[in-house]
């Protein structure tokens, strides 16, 4: 029979003071002998009757150990004992231990059973071993008991403090939470035994954190402890909890943690505008949409509780400035919305206001959430280039006007207070053609060279206007021409007509259709008239049909047409328009005879040749070619002759200087005036008529007659006229000199700067005059300011 027995040991009690004993019964199916508990010998075995094969009481008996862990002594811990009934002390029995830790972490004494443990044992590691126990006899090695298994139990102590596994902990909070709002759970673990004793009943508590923050002991749970906390006074909170085991008892072990706590912003500050007036300034010139200045209003809150939304809620400058928000920075821009004028008006003042869009209802009471400002804003002058009016310009003007016609008066003026004097001109890259031609004072627009609609019926030209005072201030205007159509281009067939007429064509055949055109282009539409020309107007062999559809029919007066007669006829035909006056041209039609067959279809439209004898030599004919060889060239060489005697006899101009004719009617500048004629082309009439061709050489410009005239003096519109004709008749004369210029002096006197050069009245003036002034009169008296403008050492002057 087993025992197994726990013995009381001085060193491993630990508060045990008892060792435990548990017997327990198994089956077992060994004879029981009476009287004695040894087993059997085999000898006596093998003699029992079967009858007496009975069952019996097992004898061993076993129970559970029970070792504390962490235990820290030098010898051995005593675990147990095993101990068989068969056991008499001798030493014959032997104890064998076999399982889990069996030699490494627990011995047995093979003679007494006692079990130790040579390892430290941790229950957190380990809380049970399985082991079995043998008992055999030492001289035969036979079991004297059967195997039998048993357990050792680890008991726990409190060796583990609690620990916060998901530590430290980041929370937030919204700001003026109310008290015992929830802000985090923090929850620790102890890896002692729970169901044994309250080594793992672990109790929560704050360290710091107070008075702001609480802790529910049990479940550790956190919450706000104080109302009203600021985020703007202070945003982070470091808490710290502590969880104790042993149910927060004195001896018990504790863990703490680290809670990092951050209030969260509600919109619990209104906006409020650090200045209450602001000072800015603008050119008057600044585009629309560009930034005159920036407002800001200061919110304590952040992010979407800080966004700000401007707005203009008063003020004189409502319609010409706009305020945007800048969704990155929170700050009103100010913008221009209309053109600024410093001449209009030079300041404005607007209000402005700021408000926060997302509002709490909670918190309407710390409001409002809205402040406003005053904004003055001054318009700066700057010089402006002149201003047309109007904008734009459409002027329509007949093809057939005077050369010189004032076709629009250009009108622009100075936006600026000063109001300086302006100077016209026209961009000449919008008029390659130089068709028109400005008054640099006046602005009056005119032709300068014909207009033909049917070269050009459109001119866009550009006009500009220049400050004197300041010629980089240039302002321009586009000016479009439309050029009217008169009826100046007779009708004229579309195209060359040539058609034939059968021999055998009878009188009234239609033998062509045609038809004209006209470059004109009449408001009431195109209608051609048709008719035979005065010399034809009897022709005995065609006659014309009118068909009022701008077409006509060529038709055969008699029948019999001959090719050995007449194989060629022209037709002259009278074309007309509608237009006023109406204009007319003649085409001619060229109508061929052909024999053609019964059907009509052309055969022959060649006379037949007449045959030359048979009897005629070939020598006869070269004879005859080389006599019509021979009069070709006599009527060459007489018709050289004769345009060789029309040749002009020219004359070198430096032999004959004495049969030029110079003209000294001309008041001015001496040799500048002499206009000297080819002698040799009054020789010859025919070779001075008036050519119509464009000079090789450059166009003179039209330039101001000077730009030191007072605008006031404005060149009366005849005299324009005719110079524009006499400058457009040099343009286009082949024979004129190509150094032609063309002096004016309409505003010598009192109306120029250089007032009257006459001397008629010179008697009159201090004969010590200074004449340093010549010189500021520009290259045109740069010759009197070199004879009047200085003096020799006597006093004369040169």
């Amino acid at each position: 029979m087993w025992t197994s027995g726990r013995m009381s040991n001085a060193k491993n009690l630990f508060g045990l003071g008892v060792s435990l004993y548990f017997w327990g019964l198994m089956d077992l199916t060994t004879p029981v002998l009476s009287g004695s508990a040894r087993p059997l010998t085999e000898g006596q075995e093998d003699n029992l009757p079967d009858k007496l094969h009975q069952r019996m009481k097992r004898s061993w008996v076993w129970n559970q150990f029970f070792v504390l862990e962490e235990y820290t002594g030098t010898d051995p811990l005593y675990v147990g004992k095993l101990h068989s009934d068969m056991d008499r002390g001798d030493g014959s029995i032997k104890y064998i231990l076999s399982g889990e830790g069996a030699g490494i972490v627990f011995t047995i004494d093979d003679t007494t059973g006692d079990i130790h443990a040579i390892q430290r044992l941790d229950r957190e590691e380990r809380s049970q071993y399985t082991l079995r126990a043998q008992a055999l006899d030492r001289r035969t090695g036979r079991p004297m008991e059967p195997e039998s298994e048993f357990i050792i139990k680890i008991q726990d102590i409190n060796d583990n403090e609690p620990k916060f596994l998901d530590g430290p902990y980041i929370a937030s909070v919204p700001e003026m939470s109310p008290v015992g709002t929830s802000v985090i759970q923090v929850t620790a673990t102890d890896a002692d035994d729970p169901t044994y004793g309250n080594s793992a009943r672990v109790v929560y508590s704050i360290l710091q954190g107070q008075p702001y923050f609480s802790v529910d002991s049990r479940t550790g749970l956190i919450r706000t402890a104080l109302m009203n906390m600021d985020r703007e006074a202070k945003e982070y909170y470091e808490v710290i909890i502590q969880a104790k085991d042993m149910g927060g008892q004195l001896g018990g072990l504790a863990g703490t943690t680290t809670v990092n706590i951050t209030l969260s912003d509600v919109n619990d500050n209104p906006p409020r505008f650090p200045q209450k007036h602001y000072q800015m300034s603008v050119l008057e010139s600044a585009p629309v949409s560009s930034t005159v200045g920036r407002v800001v209003a200061k919110d304590l809150d952040e992010g979407i509780n800080a966004e700000m939304k401007y707005s203009l809620v008063d003020g004189d400058g409502l319609d010409v400035f706009d305020i945007n928000t800048d969704p990155n920075y929170q700050v009103g821009i100010i913008t221009v919305r209309k053109p600024l004028s410093f001449e209009s008006k030079k300041s404005y003042t607007l209000k402005v206001e700021g408000a926060n869009p997302h509002l709490e209802m909670r918190f309407l009471n710390l409001g409002p959430f809205r402040d406003t400002t005053t904004v003055h804003i001054s318009v700066e002058d700057v010089d402006e280039p002149p201003v047309f009016e109007p904008s734009i310009y459409f002027v329509e003007v007949p093809e057939d006007v005077e050369i010189g016609t004032t076709i629009q008066i250009i009108s622009a003026k100075d936006p600026d207070m000063t109001n300086n004097s302006i100077r016209y001109s026209i961009d000449r890259s919008s008029d390659p053609g130089r068709f028109f031609y400005v008054d640099i004072t006046s602005g009056a627009l005119m032709t300068a060279r014909p207009l033909d609609r049917e070269d050009i019926s459109w001119h866009n030209i550009t006009v500009l206007a220049t400050e004197l005072n300041n010629p980089s201030q240039v302002g321009s205007v586009s000016v479009t021409v439309k050029v009217l159509d008169v009826n100046d281009n007779a009708p004229e067939f579309a195209r060359f007509y040539e058609t034939f007429v059968c021999e055998n064509a009878k009188a009234g055949q239609l033998i062509q259709t045609v038809s004209a055109i006209d470059r004109d282009d009449p408001q009431e539409g195109q209608h051609f008239y048709y008719s035979l020309a005065p010399e034809a107007a009897n022709n005995p062999n065609f006659t014309l049909r009118d068909n009022q559809d701008n077409t006509a029919w060529i038709l055969t007066r008699r029948s019999g047409f001959r090719q050995h007669e007449q194989n060629t006829f022209y037709l002259p035909i009278l074309i007309s328009d509608n237009g006023r006056p109406v204009l007319s041209s003649t085409g001619t039609l060229t109508v061929h005879v052909c024999s053609c067959d019964e059907e009509g279809m052309v055969m022959s439209c060649n006379a037949e040749a007449y045959v030359l004898p048979v009897s005629l030599s070939r020598g006869a004919l070269i004879a005859i070619l080389a006599c019509i060889f021979v009069l070709l060239v006599l009527v060459l060489l007489i018709l050289s002759m004769r345009r060789q005697r029309k040749q002009p006899y020219i004359i070198d101009e430096e032999e004959n200087i004495h049969e030029n004719i110079v003209r000294y009617d001309d008041e001015g500048g001496g040799e500048e005036d002499t206009e000297a004629f080819d002698i040799a082309a009054m020789w010859n009439p025919r070779e001075a008529q008036l050519v119509v061709k464009n000079r090789q050489d450059m166009l003179p410009e039209i330039e101001s007659l000077s730009r030191y005239v007072p605008q006031a003096c404005v060149m009366d519109n005849n005299v324009h006229n005719y110079v524009l004709a006499k400058l457009y008749e040099a343009d286009v004369d082949l024979w004129a000199p190509p150094f032609d210029s063309l002096q004016t002096y309409m505003f010598e006197g009192n109306g120029s700067v250089a007032e009257s050069l006459s001397s008629l009245q010179s008697v009159t003036t201090d004969s010590d005059q200074s004449y340093d002034y010549l010189t500021d009169w520009g290259p045109r008296f740069k010759k009197l300011a070199e004879m009047y403008g200085a003096t020799d050492s006597s006093g004369a002057l040169w």
